[in-house]
């Protein structure tokens, strides 16, 4: 199963469009295809086998009616059924994956928030993981990523513009910047009572020609992708989700941790994920 697209699917609607998405990177890459289907909770933990079994057999049948609803497409497919915590089944399947794909805990249109178990999975993972949530995206375009100059920021444009390229979309850079709060106190005293213009300009025009010097290897590596770029004063988080309401797809980095620390999304991912207003990959 190395290098395979993993997916995990659910009782919920969505598995039909994360089942869509695996299918259609593996084919255009010529990866293996593994759908996984986990039993959670305790159920047989009293030794009620005829339970639990019945639950496994229920998780196989759904797994092989996605198998059987992507046949004719040119994939090798693979099912994984077992019984345990579906966040600790996904991040070890994840850890020889090329890509994991899931989709959202909660709701569709109007309601898509990233539950815990979805934030879980992302943060554990070992791979990028792809998340997809439950809305028609048929009419979007583009593809949009994240950048504020951090290496994990980097390997996200890259993953960014390759999709881009290979979709024929175009890639739209976002990075955003955060003034000193007005009246904000410092250490070595005094405070700063107000923002002058000039001051304002400048952080803009400084972070426009520092995102313009980070996307060089990628006009270079891609020269005939359409780049565009946009930079606003907030949040990072809220400004990305902003530029990707339109996009079929988001990008961002987040940090590679070990240990517990690992089980903690940074603040930007986690922020996008929240919203999840498009299918949305984090790199790390």
């Amino acid at each position: 199963m190395a290098d395979a697209i993993v997916a995990g699917v659910t009782g919920r609607p969505v598995r039909q469009r994360v089942a869509d998405w695996a299918a259609g990177r593996a084919a255009a890459t010529g990866r293996d295809l593994v759908l996984v289907s986990v039993v959670g909770g305790a159920v047989g933990a009293v030794g009620e086998d005829e339970v639990l079994q019945r639950a496994l057999d229920d998780a196989q049948a759904l797994a092989d009616g996605e198998v059987a609803r992507l046949q004719g497409a040119d994939l090798d497919v693979r099912t994984v059924v077992s019984h345990g915590n579906p966040t600790e089944v996904l991040i070890e399947q994840s850890a020889d994956a090329a890509l994991l794909v899931i989709g959202s805990d909660l709701g569709g249109e109007g309601h898509v928030r990233r539950g815990p178990h979805g934030r879980r999975i992302v943060a554990g993972a070992h791979c990028t993981v792809i998340v997809v949530p439950d809305l028609d995206l048929s009419d979007r375009r583009g593809v949009v990523v994240g950048v504020d100059g951090s290496d994990v920021s980097q390997r996200a444009l890259e993953f960014a513009a390759a999709e881009a390229a290979a979709s024929g979309d175009a890639l739209t850079a976002v990075s955003a910047w955060i003034p000193v709060s007005a009246g904000a106190d410092y250490a070595m005293g005094g405070s700063v009572s107000f923002h002058p213009d000039l001051y304002l300009t400048d952080l803009q025009a400084q972070t426009e020609r520092s995102l313009d010097e980070l996307l060089a290897d990628v006009r270079r590596t891609h020269p005939d992708l359409r780049i565009e770029t946009y930079v606003a004063e907030g949040d990072p988080g809220s400004v990305i989700n902003e530029v990707a309401a339109t996009a079929r797809l988001a990008v961002v980095g987040t940090h590679g941790r070990t240990g517990l620390a690992r089980l903690l999304l940074g603040s930007v991912s986690e922020h996008v994920l929240a919203e999840l207003v498009t299918i949305t990959a984090v790199v790390r």
